[in-house]
C-alpha cells in the first residue's frame, strides 16, 4: 500500500497531479480541488499523503495535503454509493471538519450543495455516516461542541438520554443561538425544546 509519494511536482491540474520521486518513478495522483488550490507551483517539492484504490481494471492514487483529508475520504468510501469521484467532489467542496459536521449534525440543506448528491443521497449518507464519524470529528476539530463547557455539559447530557451526538450538538448550538449565555439545566431543556419542536 502506497501510503505517501515525496517528490517533484511535474504537472497540476484540476483533475489531478503528477508527481516525481527521487527513485525516478512518476505518480499519477487524483485529487480533490481543495487540495490542487493549495499545490506549488510545478517544479517544487511536495509530499501528498495517499489513498490507493484497487479495481479489476485499474490501480489509482488519490492525494491528499492532510492526514484529515484522507481519513474523511477513506471513511466516506465505506458509505453505500459513495464511490471516489463523489467522495472527492465532497471534499472539493467542503474541508474536512467541516464535512464531517454536516454529516454528523444531519445538515441536509449543506449537504445537497455538493454536485451528485441529491436529498436522498444525503439521507442516506448521514443515517449510515452520521454516528461513525465521531473518531474523525475529534481529529478534524469538528467536534469543538458550542458554548464552551455549559455547551459540552449539555451535549453529554443529551447524549446520555439517548440522543445521537450529532443530533445533540445541533440541539444545544441552535439554543445557544436563540438564548445566548444560557448554561446547566436551563440550556440542557432550551436543547431539548429544539429537538423535539
Amino acid at each position: 500500500m502506497i501510503s505517501r509519494v515525496h517528490g517533484t511536482l511535474l504537472r497540476r491540474d484540476v483533475a489531478g497531479c503528477e508527481v516525481m520521486t527521487a527513485a525516478g518513478v512518476a505518480y499519477e495522483l487524483e485529487i480533490p480541488l481543495s487540495v490542487f488550490e493549495r499545490l506549488p507551483r510545478e517544479g517544487a517539492e511536495i509530499e501528498l499523503r495517499t489513498y490507493q484504490l484497487f479495481r479489476e481494471d485499474a490501480q489509482i492514487l488519490f492525494g491528499f495535503l492532510e492526514e484529515s483529508e484522507r481519513a474523511v475520504f477513506a471513511r466516506l468510501l465505506t458509505a453505500s454509493g459513495v464511490g471516489p469521484r463523489l467522495a472527492l467532489a465532497m471534499l472539493s467542496r467542503y474541508a474536512p471538519d467541516r464535512l464531517v459536521r454536516a454529516i454528523t449534525e444531519r445538515d441536509i440543506t449543506a449537504l445537497r450543495q455538493i454536485p451528485g448528491l441529491g436529498t436522498k443521497k444525503a439521507e442516506r449518507l448521514v443515517l449510515e455516516l452520521g454516528d461513525k464519524l465521531q473518531d474523525l470529528a475529534f481529529s478534524t476539530g469538528a467536534a469543538a461542541r458550542p458554548g464552551g463547557r455549559a455547551g459540552e455539559d449539555a451535549v453529554a447530557a443529551l447524549v446520555a438520554l439517548g440522543y445521537s451526538a450529532g443530533d445533540a450538538t445541533q440541539a444545544v448550538r441552535r439554543a445557544l443561538d436563540e438564548h445566548p449565555g444560557l448554561g446547566g439545566i436551563d440550556l440542557i431543556k432550551a436543547a431539548l425544546g429544539e429537538m423535539n419542536g
